[in-house]
């Protein structure tokens, strides 16, 4: 009678095991697959502020949050000497300018009129000891002076003119390099004041007034106010698969359960060497309510999608390659695409049996 009971009971307890054996059978749907990337979200268009040059900051003009335009300055660096260097070229330049129609020019222009008068009277004066000489009237050496007087006031007339045009010459460069020393000094005056590059929002600012700044620290991130990218990284064995234009299922920490499309924007061509991964883009066409940069991001980039095909989760493969039956004899299949979840059943099952999951 105990034994019988015994039996009885092994019997219940291995009936009561296979019940608890989950089971399913295969469905008819759709299934993709997909590369995995992680990475963070930015602002489009983002960027690290740099200031050209190293100094005090005098100013903060603008503070986390705010929207700027292109070329609006964001702080001042202290820069005493370099709004008197290029004061000073200022006036030397204004100087130069100012000799170009000066004195010095009217005084050589004004000897030009008197050296041609000159040289025009010895000249008549030349002609008529000439026509003299030809009716015998007069002495030779008489002639050969006025001819001596004519040469040399058009020696004095020619030199006049080479003088004035040395001098117009020498005014003229003197001007265009003040003027050139002035946008010198005006663009090393400007190089402490930094402006934004791009309209946009100020999303961080690193530093404070009168704290240091140097050109390798960047002093804050400004990217645009209202497009958002995500950033991801994608393992090199994998890289090859991505092209522009997939379509990119993104998750964020931020907004957990949900799910928003992005697509590939852009493929950096070189390879973090550290990482062993390539950085690309991905775009939102569905964009969540609020966006921050740097929020963390996974995503499925959808490689091939395929419609009306038999799957099984994946869970219940044996290897990649082999299903328990209901008889819990192992059946070989052929497997096409698998997602995270899914997996493509080829041939080797049927779609109405039931198969059980492997005991982990």
């Amino acid at each position: 009678m105990k034994r019988l009971i015994s039996v009885v009971l092994s019997i219940i307890l291995l009936y009561s095991c296979q019940k608890q054996v989950e089971q399913t059978k295969p469905t008819v749907g759709k299934i993709s697959e997909s590369v995995y990337a992680s990475g963070i979200i930015k602002s489009k268009n983002q960027y690290q502020v740099f200031a050209s040059v190293g100094g005090l900051i005098q100013k903060m003009l603008v503070k986390k949050g705010d929207l700027v335009k292109k070329g609006d300055p964001l702080f001042v660096i202290q820069h005493e000497p370099s709004i008197l260097n290029a004061e000073n070229a200022r006036l030397a330049a204004d100087f130069a300018i100012a000799n170009t129609r000066g004195e010095r020019l009217d005084e050589l222009k004004s000897n030009i009129e008197t050296v041609r008068s000159r040289m025009a009277n010895d000249s008549l004066l030349l002609l008529r000891q000439r026509g003299l000489w030809a009716q015998q009237i007069g002495s030779k050496v008489e002639l050969e002076q006025r001819e001596l007087a004519y040469t040399s006031a058009a020696a004095n007339y020619q030199a006049a003119i080479y003088r004035y045009n040395d001098l117009k010459k020498q005014l003229a460069f003197a001007a265009a390099q003040s003027n050139k020393q002035l946008s010198i000094s005006k663009t090393i005056s400007e190089d402490y004041v930094v402006r934004s590059r791009m309209d946009g929002r100020v999303y961080s600012i690193a530093k404070e007034a009168g704290e240091i700044v140097n050109t390798q620290s960047p002093v804050a991130v400004i990217g645009d106010a209202n497009q958002y990218i995500a950033e991801l990284q994608v393992d090199e064995s994998d890289i090859v698969r991505i092209k522009i234009g997939l379509q990119t299922l993104i998750t964020l920490e931020a907004f957990k359960g949900q799910v928003f499309n992005a697509q590939v924007a852009k493929i950096d061509p070189i390879m973090n060497e550290r990482s062993r991964t390539f950085t690309i883009e991905a775009t939102f066409t569905e964009l969540p309510p609020v966006l921050y940069p740097y929020l963390s991001t996974e995503a499925n980039i959808i490689i091939q999608a395929k419609e009306h095909v038999m799957t099984i989760p994946r869970s219940y493969l044996i290897g990649d390659s082999l299903v328990t039956l209901r008889n819990r004899l192992t059946q070989k299949v052929t497997v096409g695409l698998k997602d995270y979840q899914l997996a493509e059943i080829i041939s080797g099952l049927d779609a109405g049996e039931t198969i059980l999951k492997p005991a982990k």
